[in-house]
């Protein structure tokens, strides 16, 4: 590993600070979308993602779509800036036999990747366990449900779940986050490495692609990652709503639960809305992780030509 002081030296820090763009970009561009996913995923019976997305403004307003949008807005610069550094270590200590300069194989992403997201599922999911009650707080209110009528905010939800629930409450669907997580993300990157290659030959190493490449391979990357996970994703969105007392025990009682009662097309409740945000997020965070890589480390720019 003869490789590693001279790694660290070069780039420890520079995927930390430029995945906290990406991801701070990501939130900005995807949120609302986001919601309707989660509406989607929630609801008990079918509905158009155009048919929610009026209801809720017609009913709460626009802002109803933003709300809890402060919890990965507060995390997602650290999230994701965890992610991409931890991803780039991971990428490369297992790989150790490429020369500093050149990137690592295939193989190494695909389970750096893999390594990335059961990391990043211990920061994410008390995470999304505040944003969906946040984003689901209007849709259960009234239903019984023993949470208060109105949270502020993710610092509100937080203290709720404490005092009633405890650390076990706050970290509740971590199981599943990881499940779904760590295979997804050794696809997420395996793809936008493969796909960028793919598009702009020999990028990989000069790092010359165009926006357009950047845009494509990182909304292709976050499809095919979606599309895998996406049963996985509608499960946890189920489990991590619940509130005292819980309707579910486990993932496997949700998900036997939830196919008996409504069907397998429930698995798949929202796919749509879910992979256009996720073409649109991932490509605009691939975007602004690699050009702050560049601008800010590298200096030497990013190609602006028409090709992709």
């Amino acid at each position: 590993m003869d490789f590693w002081p001279e790694y660290l030296a070069s780039s420890w820090g520079k995927e930390f600070v430029a995945g906290g763009f990406g991801g701070t970009a990501g939130v900005i561009t995807g949120y609302p979308l986001d919601t309707l996913r989660i509406l989607q995923q929630q609801s008990g019976k079918t509905g158009s993602a155009f048919n929610i997305l009026r209801r809720v403004v017609s009913t709460e307003g626009p802002s109803a779509l933003y709300r809890g949008m402060a919890a990965p807005f507060a995390s997602v610069t650290f999230q994701n800036a965890i992610a991409f550094q931890t991803y780039a270590i991971l990428s490369r200590v297992l790989d150790s036999s490429i020369a500093a300069d050149d990137p690592p194989s295939y193989r190494a992403v695909a389970l750096g990747g893999i390594g990335t997201g059961a990391v990043q599922s211990l920061l994410l999911s008390p995470v999304e366990l505040i944003k969906i009650r946040l984003q689901l707080q209007q849709q259960t209110n009234g239903r019984g449900s023993s949470q208060p009528s109105i949270q502020k905010g993710p610092i509100d939800v937080a203290k709720f779940i404490l005092g009633t629930e405890g650390w076990r409450g706050i970290y509740r669907g971590l199981t599943i986050t990881v499940v779904r997580d760590a295979p997804a993300h050794g696809v997420y990157f395996w793809t936008y490495e493969f796909m960028r290659e793919r598009l702009h030959p020999g990028c990989r190493k000069t790092g010359q692609e165009t926006f357009g490449t950047m845009l494509l391979a990182g909304g292709l990357a976050g499809v095919a990652s979606w599309i895998g996970s996406y049963p996985l994703d509608v499960i946890k969105t189920r489990i991590q709503s619940q509130t005292l007392p819980l309707r579910y025990s486990g993932i496997v009682d949700c998900f036997t639960r939830i196919v008996r009662d409504e069907g397998y097309n429930v698995l798949w409740r929202g796919l749509g809305t879910a992979v256009t945000r996720a073409f649109i997020v991932n490509g605009t965070i691939f975007t602004a992780y690699e050009v702050a890589l560049r601008c800010l480390f590298h200096d030497n720019g990013v190609q602006t030509g028409n090709t992709v």
